[in-house]
């Protein structure tokens, strides 16, 4: 029977460069699939509609995390980012779903710091579909 997220509370993220990572995520928009847009194929012989075809290749697309944050974080985002490697999201379903692909942080940027509010930051993961070790193109795996 399939199941469905009911929410996303206990959903985790690791990075296998660097597992001990200090932030603690408070939300995360998982990676959307992308299709490139169509390609018009469009005849001089069409007489009432354009027509089109899809692109063969996809894009996992760049997504992001919302996440408190420890401020050693920076010794470790020094070296995350720009580092590919294999990014590991795990849902909290039942039995869980995980999709591994392999991706860089982008984008590490910590929010405004105030009195009474979470220290939060925000995160940009970018997928490669890279392999960070041969360099082959290796599609996202979803267990």
């Amino acid at each position: 029977m399939a199941t469905r997220l009911l929410q996303g509370h206990g959903t985790t993220i690791t990075f296998a460069s660097d597992a001990s990572l200090l932030f603690y995520p408070r939300a995360l928009t998982p990676p959307g699939l992308e299709g490139g847009g169509p390609i018009e194929t469009t005849l001089l012989a069409a007489t009432a509609y354009r027509m089109f075809e899809p692109k063969t290749l996809k894009t996992l697309m760049p997504f992001s995390i919302t996440a408190l944050y420890d401020p050693d974080v920076y010794t470790d985002m020094i070296a995350a980012v720009n580092t590919n490697t294999l990014v590991t999201i795990t849902f909290n379903d039942s039995p869980a779903t995980v999709l591994a692909f392999y991706g860089y942080v982008n984008r590490f940027a910590p929010g405004t710091l105030s009195e009474g509010d979470l220290a939060t930051a925000e995160l940009e993961i970018v997928p490669t579909l890279r392999h960070s070790s041969t360099g082959a193109e290796t599609a996202p795996v979803v267990s």
